[in-house]
């Protein structure tokens, strides 16, 4: 008779402890948790000035979440831990990012004295515009303080500067047409305020269209300068000088 043997299963290896892998492990799970105690700080200050980036890098970490749960791979501490730190330095960056405040806008080039843009269509212009057009022209020629100061009780002056050379400029705009001129009343109305009350030096009357043969007497007489229509466009397209370094004791270009 015989006797049944029975087999006997092996029993499991103990694993042996590895005090390398340990310290590594701690020591990296340390620097995941400095560097999130950092990126903690820094998403707090994010959201209290962009409240959107707290809720981009909500949505992230959450998506990261969800993909590391549906793995089935296991993965080792130190991996796990190495990945999670980069993953809290990418996030500390992209808040520190979101502080930064944006860059200043690129100043616009300087307008140079031949530029085009100074030479308008006048006659396309409002009687707004067309002071505003003449103040831009002071500017380009090297006036300072100027203002466009036309409208109800302006006694006459649509624009006032103060020249290159420090004389003060006092200038009524005529928007009128090609067959509209401005008469000696017009220059008489002028002439009556632009000395004694603007105390101007120079005194232009400038127009989109011409003068009466007594409008310009009376500006000779009384030191007006007269800009028509075609010297306007030569000292706007920079092909005569600025009206007012003609004689004040006559009438201008």
């Amino acid at each position: 008779m015989t006797t049944p043997q029975h087999r006997t299963r092996p029993m499991p290896r103990a694993r042996r402890f590895d005090l390398r892998a340990t310290a590594m492990s701690f020591a990296l799970l340390a620097t995941a948790l400095v560097t999130g105690g950092l990126a903690v700080r820094a998403l707090a200050g994010a959201a209290q000035r962009r409240p959107v980036w707290a809720v981009v890098l909500c949505c992230v970490a959450a998506a990261v979440t969800l993909a590391h749960a549906r793995r089935r791979r296991r993965l080792s501490a130190s991996a796990v831990a190495r990945r999670a730190g980069e993953a809290l330095e990418q996030a500390t960056v992209t808040a520190l990012d979101a502080l930064e405040p944006p860059a200043p806008a690129p100043a616009p080039p300087a307008l140079r004295a031949d530029d085009h843009a100074y030479a308008h269509d006048f006659d396309a212009l409002g009687p707004e515009e067309f002071e505003e057009a003449i103040a831009a022209l002071c500017v380009r020629d090297g006036c300072s303080q100027v203002e466009v100061v036309g409208g109800a009780g302006d006694l006459g002056a649509d624009v006032v500067a103060l020249s290159p050379e420090g004389r003060r400029l006092v200038i009524q705009c005529k928007r009128y047409g090609e067959d509209n001129k401005v008469g000696s009343q017009d220059l008489q109305r002028f002439g009556g305020t632009c000395f004694t009350v603007h105390e101007a030096d120079v005194a232009l009357v400038v127009t989109t269209g011409d003068f009466t043969e007594p409008a310009e007497d009376y500006a000779g007489h009384c030191g007006i300068v007269c800009v028509a229509r075609d010297a306007l466009l030569a000292w706007s397209e920079g092909r005569a000088p600025a009206p007012w370094t003609a004689s004040a004791g006559g009438p201008g270009v």
